[in-house]
């Protein structure tokens, strides 16, 4: 491969639609419609084409993959090729059939999404009311024989209820759960002001979730994704900018990590004019910020270029403008002071505001919906 890295994983983005509208959605604020979609075969096509460049998992997100009625056929084309399959799903629309018919097709692990441990958290969170379906999905999956792994995404409407949330996790049977502080892409950074906890929120909240995981050490494990804006360097996004995966959006378009659509100066090229082995080693978009020489100072001459690869080019994009800059969560960065002014306000604001203020606020991920309409 001439020196280029070997992908490993592929996040297979099947479609946009979703029946949540979370606020903190990763996904782009221009959602594409059920046409725009790449059909069965393309997809499959783009599985084989990454197979054949070296990956070896792949995750079938979206939005929701479950609305996509040939999920079982992409499925089964990964297990025909040796690849591992996960399915990242809100649990709506899981039926006990479905299930069946994903683990009769090589489905090998799922993870369930919850927004809380109640139903009041995933209705002003995610503009629904159906946390007894999460929990219906999470039974499912169990009696589906698959490992049941869980994903709440932690904010500062609800990281006072950490003790909560773990409880209601061991309580649905799941092995993992991943305690993902919120990052501030997509719909999250509109909202940032509303989601961002303060200092005192986020302590409390770690040493909930060291004492859980040493308490849950032989029952299940918790991992803990750092909140970025609190740490003094920027998170290694990715292992770097196209170095060990690469995702692949609903109309093809193909992205060195999941929110790279947001970078609007870039343009990246499409399954549906070249290869995956073409984008993944000739493209423009895929070379740009690959390796270290296109770092400015002062991530150019830091001793930490080679650990954080000058942190995330998405998140320099949103917040500067340019992704070529350094990551401005980094204390280095000449950018730094956007970040310190969010975290100012963060700490400057009621954490205690209730839910129906809070609910007026926000930007759900359809504007056009609101909490109470559902």
């Amino acid at each position: 491969m001439n020196g280029t890295p070997q992908p490993y994983g592929l996040l297979a983005e099947v479609t946009h639609q979703c029946p949540l509208h979370c606020v903190y959605c990763s996904n782009p604020l221009a959602l594409l419609d059920r046409q725009d979609e790449l059909a069965t075969d393309d997809w499959v096509r783009v599985i084989r084409e990454a197979a054949e460049l070296g990956v070896v998992q792949v995750h079938f997100s979206g939005g929701e993959p479950l609305v996509r009625g040939d999920l079982e056929t992409l499925v089964a084309e990964c297990r025909g090729l040796g690849l591992y399959t996960n399915l990242i799903t809100s649990g709506l629309g899981l039926t006990p059939g479905r299930a069946d018919s994903l683990v009769s097709a090589g489905l090998n692990s799922a993870q369930l999404s919850i927004q809380g441990d109640a139903a009041e958290s995933t209705n002003l969170v995610a503009a629904s009311k159906r946390f007894d379906k999460k929990e219906d999905a999470a039974r499912i999956i169990r009696e589906s024989g698959l490992p049941l792994n869980m994903n709440v995404v932690l904010h500062r409407m609800n990281l006072s209820r950490l003790d909560a949330i773990i409880d209601v996790c061991v309580q649905w049977g799941a092995e993992r759960l991943e305690l993902a502080n919120t990052q501030y892409y997509g719909w999250a950074l509109r909202n940032r002001d509303l989601l961002m906890p303060s200092k005192a929120q986020l302590d409390e909240a770690v040493g909930v979730y060291e004492r859980r995981k040493a308490e849950l050490a032989e029952r299940m494990e918790l991992l803990w994704i750092l909140p970025d804006y609190y740490e003094p360097y920027p998170k290694p996004c990715m292992g770097g900018w196209a170095q060990t995966a690469l995702t692949v959006a609903p109309d093809g378009v193909v992205y060195p990590c999941p929110v790279a659509a947001e970078i609007t100066t870039m343009e990246f090229s499409s399954v549906r004019d070249h290869d995956l082995e073409w984008i993944w080693q000739k493209s423009a978009a895929f070379e740009a910020f690959r390796g270290t020489k296109w770092m400015p100072d002062p991530c150019r001459s830091c001793s930490r270029k080679e650990l954080d690869f000058g942190g995330c080019r998405c998140q320099a994009f949103a917040l500067t403008g340019d992704p070529g800059r350094t990551d401005p969560v980094c204390m280095h960065s000449p950018d730094h002071h956007l970040v310190q002014d969010a975290l100012v306000r963060a700490n400057q604001e009621d954490a205690a505001a209730d839910g129906d203020t809070i609910r007026e606020k926000l930007l759900y991920r359809r504007p056009r919906t609101s909490a109470r309409e559902r």
